[in-house]
C-alpha cells in the first residue's frame, strides 16, 4: 500500500470518529494540536479529528455522587432538596463537560513569526494568535493567547436531571507556551508545553421538574497544566497526536446554592493536517 493510500485511509477513519463524536456528545476538551513552529506567511493548515475529555479525582466523584442522588430520588429526577453534592455535580457537567468532541480547525501564517488560528470543538469555538521564536535549526518556542466562546445548543455529554447543557453559553481565554523540535523537511515534529486559562459558563434556563421554577447555573473555571504532542507525515499531510493534563478549580452557583469542586482532566486528541 502506498503512503498516499495510507494517508487517505487514516483521514477516513478520523473523519468517521469525528462524526461519531458529534453523535455521541460534545465535551469540553479544547486541545491545541499544533507544533511550536508557526507557518510561513500565507501558508494555511487545515485540521480535522476528535478529542476526548476525561474527568478524574474530585470531578469524577462529584458526578458520581450527583448521579447517585438522582437515581435515589423519585422518578430519577433531581432531588427535591438540592444539596452541595448535587450542585458540585451540576457545575462539573456544565463547566468541565467530560465527553467526546470533533475538532475542525484552520491556521494561517501572517508573517514575522506570527500565526493565527480558528477552531471548533463541538462545544466551543476558539480564536488565537501566537508568535514563534527560533531556538536553533530545528527548535522553536511559541507563545500565544486565545479567546473562546461556549456556544448555545452545542454541548451534550454527562446528563444530570435539571441541568440542560444545550442552554450552556459562556466565554473563556487561555495562554499556551510551547517548545518543540521539527526534523528536516517536517517529516516529524514533537512539542511540549504549559497552558493556563479560565472560563465562565452560564445556563439561563434549565428544564425543571414539575412544581419547580426555572433555575440557573453559573460556573467559573480556572485551570493550568501541561501537554505533549507529536506529528508525522510527508509533504502536505501529517497525522498529529496530543495529550493534555490539567488541574482545574470550578466555583459557582446552582439553584442559589454556592459550591466549589476541583479535579484533574486528561484530554487525548488526534487529527489529520493538510498544508496548502
Amino acid at each position: 500500500m502506498t503512503a498516499g493510500a495510507d494517508s487517505i485511509g487514516a483521514a477516513s477513519r478520523l473523519f468517521g470518529c469525528a462524526t461519531l463524536a458529534v453523535l455521541a456528545g460534545c465535551g469540553g476538551g479544547l486541545p491545541l494540536l499544533h507544533p511550536a513552529q508557526t507557518l510561513t506567511e500565507g501558508e494555511v493548515r487545515a485540521t480535522a479529528g476528535f478529542s476526548g475529555n476525561i474527568a478524574l479525582g474530585g470531578f469524577s466523584d462529584a458526578l458520581r455522587n450527583a448521579n447517585a442522588e438522582a437515581a435515589a430520588s423519585a422518578g430519577g429526577q433531581a432531588p427535591a432538596n438540592v444539596d452541595v453534592a448535587y450542585a458540585q455535580g451540576a457545575l462539573v457537567a456544565a463547566s468541565v463537560a467530560p465527553g467526546l468532541a470533533p475538532i475542525v480547525a484552520a491556521r494561517v501564517g501572517i508573517g514575522r513569526g506570527f500565526e493565527a488560528g480558528i477552531g471548533y470543538t463541538g462545544r466551543a469555538a476558539r480564536i488565537d494568535v501566537r508568535k514563534s521564536f527560533d531556538l536553533g535549526p530545528h527548535w522553536a518556542l511559541s507563545i500565544g493567547g486565545a479567546g473562546s466562546a461556549v456556544l448555545y445548543g452545542r454541548q451534550t455529554g454527562e446528563v444530570l436531571p435539571n441541568v440542560d447543557l444545550a442552554q450552556a453559553h459562556g466565554w473563556g481565554a487561555d495562554v499556551p507556551a510551547l517548545v518543540g523540535y521539527a526534523s528536516d523537511g517536517g517529516l516529524y515534529m514533537v512539542w511540549l508545553g504549559a497552558r493556563a486559562g479560565g472560563e465562565q459558563v452560564d445556563i439561563g434556563q434549565v428544564s425543571s421538574v414539575p412544581g419547580m421554577s426555572s433555575v440557573s447555573l453559573s460556573a467559573t473555571r480556572f485551570w493550568g497544566g501541561g501537554l505533549v504532542g507529536l506529528a508525522a507525515g510527508f509533504r502536505h499531510v501529517h497525522v498529529a497526536l496530543e495529550a493534555d493534563a490539567s488541574y482545574m478549580s470550578v466555583t459557582g452557583d446552582y439553584l442559589g446554592l454556592h459550591a466549589s469542586v476541583a479535579g484533574v482532566t486528561i484530554t487525548p486528541a488526534a487529527g489529520i493536517w493538510w498544508d496548502f
